[in-house]
């Protein structure tokens, strides 16, 4: 097996409507969530596309297109659970990821052991092997001003030579 490895980045401003903000799969209560096609979950999609490029996939937006109806409020839990299927298709298996999450608000410490629970079984990997960060911006640019979220995923995945 090979170690190859791919870099995930997404950016979500917050929603002017009421919906819930979802990170990691998680449900983040007490404040607003995020504008998007989907669920909007920043560190899902940066992470699926750390996966999809690991492998030399093309993007998230190749494989769920917000074109597609079908694909409006999904979960994003889906969009790693694809990135996944293909890796195991062509004989691969997840190494590690690790993630940054970029935000003023919310804290995102206390959320982080529930990520890693949700999305370690998806991964096919042990809590421990899924790094979770969060930081915040210094009150510079966008995310500093309060206006959304980003995310930053790397990924190593084992496939065959």
């Amino acid at each position: 097996m090979i170690p190859l490895t791919g870099l995930g980045y997404d950016i979500h401003r917050f929603s002017a409507s009421p919906r819930p903000l979802i990170l990691g799969g998680v449900r983040i209560h007490d404040t607003h969530g995020l504008d998007g096609h989907s669920d909007a979950d920043v560190l899902c999609h940066a992470l699926a596309d750390a996966l999809l490029g690991a492998m030399g996939e093309p993007d998230i937006g190749h494989w769920f297109p917000p074109s597609d109806l079908a694909c409006e409020g999904i979960c994003s839990l889906r969009i790693v659970e694809k990135a996944v299927e293909l890796l195991r298709a062509g004989k691969g298996r997840v190494a590690n990821v690790d993630c940054v999450l970029l935000a003023e608000a919310p804290r995102i410490l206390p959320h982080v052991a529930a990520m890693k629970e949700t999305l370690a079984p998806i991964l096919g990997v042990a809590p421990q092997r899924v790094g979770i960060k969060a930081t915040t911006n210094e009150k510079l640019g966008s995310i500093g001003r309060g206006e959304g979220i980003a995310a930053f995923a790397t990924a190593c995945v084992l496939l065959p030579e």
